[in-house]
This record gives structure tokens, C-alpha cells and sequence, in this order.
């Protein structure tokens, strides 16, 4: 079984705008409103690439209660840890250019935190955890490095889609899956920028370290791919960029649904970044459909 946690999970409301015209009243043209948080994406592009999952983490309120309500209506498990206080709410204003506004989540106790390491306690040899995003401030530095050890324990395979202190300290846990982009390999290393050698230079390092499966996106610049006896560099399909929420979450349930369905490396990688591309150029989520029309246009070079 695969199973997301989402710490910080919110509700994304999408506001629509000819023209956004500050201090003053303004009309939407359209909104759309979504549970969102990295692992619920994860989640729901996995159901919707026809794998199963467990959605893990904390919500709370009537906030908290939409997104189980949602998910639940996508057929998605839900097994979250409730606290008190509301789930966040970020409002994302599309006009023109996108402007994000991020609700502060609720305060998560030692309690509640200890509940959520129990059921990461639950796991068993051969389940997947996904642990996606950021923390509430509320909880300690190192929660990410408990849930992954307690993973670890259980002989559960870890993937992780974070950033900052949490990245460098998870991959000492040889994750099976890490999947950052390229500004976030170039803080993991301490360099302003980085070049497309430099990502070939810093993936196989990270390999040698003991990830099992990199990938390094890069939007509409194409990503890279690494294991241990193979190095890819795929390009991205071209086409309008609609929504700029979730594509990498969507290359994280690609190549995860392509290796559950017995895909082979390449084939999981390029479903990967055909499932990034669909929902960049989607106003949600991807769906299958959009994402297999993609994937024969996504061409991988063998590095």
C-alpha cells in the first residue's frame, strides 16, 4: 500500500481575475476550490492513474473536514490525525500573473504528533510512505526524521518531495524515491544555481549516497533521472502552463503509478514527466487520459 503524509494540508482556493486592482473591489471571473497539500496531490493523481492509496497527516475544523469529504468523493482513503484549530486556506489570484496568499495551518501538539508516528508504526515491509512538503512551525525541526525512521523501521520504502534542512537530513535514510528541482539541489549543495552538468555531477553523488531513485525536475526544461546504473534526461512536452500547483507532486504519483503497473525505468520516468506536464497545463490535476496523450511526446536521452 501507498500511503501520502501531508503535514501542512490545505485548502486551495483559485480565484480567477481579468485584472487585479489592489485597495479596491474585485470581481472574480471564475474560482475553483480544491484539497490541496503535496502528499493530497500526490494522492489524488495516483487514483486518478488507477493506484490506491492512504492519505495521512493532520487536518482539523470545517477546513479539515472538506478536504477528507473531497477525497473521500475520489475514492481516496483517509486516515488523518484530527487536531484542533482550522486547516489553512491559500488563495492562489490568477491575474496575469499569479499572486499566493498562504494560510497559516493549525498548531499541532506532542500528542497529536505521537498519534501520527503510530500509525507511520502500522507500516510493513513492502509499503510506501510519501512524505510531502512542509512542517507547521508547531511541531519539531527533526518530524520529518522521525516519520522517516520509524519508516525505516517498519522495512517501509520512503519517498520524499521537501525542501530545505528536511531534504539533506532525509536522505541519510536511503530513500527509495527523492525528487527535487533544481533550485532545491542547488541549496542542498550550497550553490547559488546550477548547471545541467552540475545536476548530472550532484545526481550520481546523491545516488552514491544511497538514493534509489532520483529525479531532478526542472518545469518546462525537462527533468533528469538517476540510479544506480543509469542516468536519463527527458524533455518536457511544450504546451500553455495553466497551473503552476502540483506538477511535481504529479511526477511523484507518475513514476510511482508506472512501477506499481511493472513499468520499466524509462517508461516510469517519461509517465513521471508526462503526469508533471498534464497538470502544468491543466487547471487541476491531470487525469490518465491527459497524461497518456502526453507521454509518447516525451523524449528521453540516455546520458
Amino acid at each position: 500500500m501507498i500511503y501520502t503524509c501531508t503535514l501542512n494540508p490545505s485548502v486551495d482556493y483559485i480565484v480567477h481575475l481579468d485584472e487585479l486592482h489592489v485597495g479596491e473591489l474585485n470581481r472574480s471571473v471564475k474560482t475553483f476550490t480544491f484539497p490541496g497539500g503535496k502528499g493530497v496531490n500526490v494522492s489524488r493523481v495516483l487514483k486518478r492513474l488507477g493506484v490506491d492509496s492512504t492519505a495521512l497527516g493532520f487536518v482539523g475544523g470545517f477546513t479539515g473536514g472538506y478536504i477528507e469529504s473531497e477525497l473521500r468523493k475520489e475514492g481516496i482513503a483517509c486516515d488523518f490525525v484530527h487536531v484542533p484549530g482550522q486547516t489553512r486556506i491559500n488563495v492562489k489570484l490568477k491575474a496575469g500573473r499569479e499572486t499566493e496568499i498562504n494560510g497559516e495551518g493549525p498548531a499541532v501538539a506532542d500528542d497529536d504528533a505521537a498519534q501520527l508516528i503510530a500509525k507511520i508504526g502500522a507500516l510493513s515491509a513492502g509499503d510506501v510512505l510519501v512524505l510531502a512538503g512542509s512542517a507547521p512551525t508547531s511541531l519539531p525541526a527533526d518530524v520529518y526524521e522521525q516519520l522517516a525512521a520509524e519508516t525505516v523501521k517498519r522495512q517501509a520504502r520512503l519517498v520524499i518531495d521537501t525542501s530545505g534542512p528536511a531534504l539533506g537530513a532525509l536522505l541519510a535514510c536511503r530513500p527509495f524515491l527523492a525528487k527535487p528541482n533544481h533550485h532545491e539541489l542547488a541549496e542542498l549543495f550550497g550553490v547559488a544555481m546550477v548547471t545541467r552538468e552540475d545536476i548530472v555531477l550532484y545526481g550520481r553523488r546523491l545516488v552514491e549516497k544511497g538514493v534509489e531513485h532520483l529525479i531532478v525536475s526542472m518545469g518546462g526544461d525537462g527533468a533528469f533521472y538517476f540510479n544506480e546504473e543509469t542516468a536519463l534526461f527527458a524533455e518536457a512536452p511544450k504546451g500553455a502552463v495553466k497551473n503552476s500547483v502540483g506538477a511535481g507532486d504529479s511526477m511523484v504519483a507518475g513514476f510511482l503509478a508506472a512501477q506499481a503497473n511493472g513499468k520499466s525505468i524509462e517508461e516510469a520516468f517519461a509517465y513521471s514527466v508526462a503526469a508533471g506536464s498534464a497538470t502544468a497545463f491543466s487547471e487541476d490535476l491531470c487525469t490518465k487520459e491527459e497524461v497518456e496523450a502526453l507521454v509518447d511526446r516525451v523524449h528521453i536521452v540516455h546520458l
